[in-house]
C-alpha cells in the first residue's frame, strides 16, 4: 500500500511542552518581582523549589498542584500577535487594538501531565497569578489567542476547561478552493496532531466538526490509535449509518493520495512534518478488520446539514457542571426580552445513568424551577414530541445558549454579556 518511505521530524519545542505568552497591560511593570508570592496564592499550589533571575526576567519553578509535581519555566521577551488570531467575536475592537500594539509578554512553558485538562487549567491559573493585569494570552502551542476575560473566568472556575480548548483547528485554502484542515496543540497533550486532506469549501464545516469531535474523543479517552489503526465510532450520518474514523501518520497516509496540491510533501518542509496524522474512515466492519482505509470525502453527500456527532461522557459531565455553575447568567439574561434562550435537558432513559440530551426553549421562571418547551423530536422517546412543555430545575440541565440581538452566548463565553 505504501510505496515511498518518509520519516517524521522530531517534535518542535512548542509541541514537547505547552507555551503560553501572557501580555501585560503595563509593559514597564517588573513582572518577576513578588512572582513567588503571587504563584503561592493559587489554591492547591505549593512551591517546592524556585530559581529566579530578576535582572534577566526569567526563572524556574518546581510546584506541586493537586498531588502532582510540575516544572514550570518562564521568561520575559517580545511578542507580535498575528491579526488572524483576533478574528473571534470574543475580542472587542479596543481589545484587538491593545493586543496588536503589544511588544512584551511573559512566556510560561511546562510539560503536561497525563491529566492534560488539569495541566492546561493550571497553566491558565499561573498566567493570571504571574500577570494579574493581563490583556490577553497567546497560546503558542495551539496557535491561537485567548481573551483575557475568558482566561480569568476559566482560571477561577471549579470546572476544568473542555478538551476543545486545548487545541485549534486551522484551515488552509488554495486558489482552487481546496482546503487542508489541521490541528495545533494536541502534541503537547501526548497524542498526534490530526488532519483532513483534500477538503473543499462546500464540505469544510462538516469536516471541521468531524476533526474537532475526533480530537476531543482522543483527549477525553486518552486513546492512542497507531500502530493498531483502531476505529472510533464518533457519530452517525444523516441516514443513521455509523461514522467510524481512524488516523494514520502523515508519512504513510499522504501516500493514499495520488494527486495532492495542498498538504503534500512540499508543504511540510518547515512544519506539519512531526507527529501529525491524517484522518480516514472505515466504511464497514470488514474494512476495519482488514485496515482498509477510505478518505473522509466518501461521506460528503451523506453528512448533510446535520450529522449526529457524539460528545464523550466526560465532556457531557463537564458541560453540565459548567452550565450549572453559570446558570445565574441565564436568569439575568431572561429579564431582557430581546434575548431568546434555549436549554439542553437530560431526559433519563430506561438504562440507569443514561440520558437523551435535547434542546428546550425557556418559557418562564418560578422560584427554583423553570418551564421549557421541547424544540425538536426526541430520538428515544415516543410519548413526547416537539412542543411538549414541562417544569425543570437546574439539576436537569446539560447546557444552554442565550441568543442576544448581536451574538449567541454559552457557558464558555458568558463574559460577552458584559458588553
Amino acid at each position: 500500500m505504501f510505496k515511498k518511505k518518509l520519516t517524521e521530524s522530531p517534535l518542535y519545542y512548542w509541541e514537547e511542552k505547552s507555551y503560553m505568552m501572557v501580555i501585560p497591560s503595563n509593559e514597564e511593570e517588573n513582572l518577576v518581582k513578588d512572582i513567588i508570592t503571587r504563584v503561592s496564592s493559587i489554591k492547591d499550589v505549593e512551591i517546592k523549589a524556585h530559581n529566579l533571575d530578576e535582572e534577566k526576567g526569567c526563572g524556574e519553578l518546581k510546584i506541586e498542584y493537586e498531588n502532582e509535581e510540575y516544572e514550570v519555566g518562564f521568561f520575559i521577551g517580545g511578542i507580535s500577535v498575528p491579526k488572524n488570531y483576533l478574528r473571534d467575536i470574543v475580542f472587542s475592537d479596543s481589545e484587538r487594538a491593545r493586543i496588536l500594539k503589544a511588544k512584551k509578554a511573559l512566556t510560561i512553558f511546562m510539560k503536561f501531565s497525563e491529566n492534560v485538562k488539569k495541566s492546561y487549567h493550571l497553566e491558565l491559573k499561573l498566567a493570571v497569578a504571574m500577570v494579574p493585569d493581563l490583556i490577553g494570552v497567546m497560546d503558542e502551542s495551539a496557535e491561537k489567542m485567548l481573551s483575557s476575560k475568558w482566561v480569568m473566568m476559566t482560571a477561577n472556575s471549579e470546572v476544568l476547561p473542555s478538551s476543545k480548548n486545548l487545541f485549534s483547528v486551522q484551515a488552509v485554502i488554495d486558489n482552487d478552493k481546496k482546503v487542508w484542515l489541521h490541528t495545533h496543540g494536541l502534541c503537547r497533550c501526548g497524542i498526534t496532531e490530526l488532519e483532513i486532506l483534500d477538503s473543499d469549501e462546500n464540505n469544510e464545516q462538516n469536516h471541521y466538526n468531524l476533526l474537532n469531535t475526533y480530537a476531543m474523543y482522543l483527549l477525553d479517552k486518552k486513546e492512542k490509535i497507531e500502530p493498531n489503526l483502531n476505529g472510533v465510532y464518533i457519530g452517525n450520518l444523516e441516514n443513521g449509518y455509523p461514522i467510524v474514523v481512524t488516523c494514520v501518520s502523515w508519512t504513510k497516509g499522504i501516500l493514499e493520495y495520488k494527486k495532492l496540491a495542498l498538504g503534500g510533501i512540499k508543504d511540510r518542509k518547515e512544519g506539519h512534518n512531526s507527529k501529525t496524522s491524517i484522518v480516514f474512515v472505515y466504511k464497514n466492519e470488514k474494512d476495519e478488520k482488514n485496515k482498509k482505509l477510505s478518505k473522509v470525502s466518501i461521506y460528503d453527500k451523506l453528512l448533510g446539514e446535520n450529522p449526529l456527532l457524539f460528545f464523550s461522557d466526560e465532556e457531557t459531565s463537564r458541560m453540565k457542571k459548567l452550565a450549572i455553575e453559570r446558570f445565574g447568567y441565564v436568569k439575568k439574561a431572561y429579564s431582557d426580552k430581546n434575548n431568546a434562550i434555549i436549554i439542553k435537558i437530560g431526559l433519563p432513559l430506561e438504562e440507569k445513568g443514561k440520558f437523551e440530551h435535547i434542546w428546550f426553549e425557556l418559557l418562564e421562571f418560578k422560584g427554583d424551577k423553570f418551564k421549557a418547551r421541547l424544540t425538536q423530536e426526541p430520538y428515544y422517546f415516543d410519548n413526547i414530541h416537539k412542543g411538549y412543555e414541562e417544569w425543570y430545575t437546574v439539576d436537569d440541565i446539560t447546557d444552554w445558549i442565550i441568543y442576544t440581538p448581536k451574538f449567541s452566548i454559552n457557558p464558555d463565553n458568558v463574559f460577552l454579556l458584559e458588553r
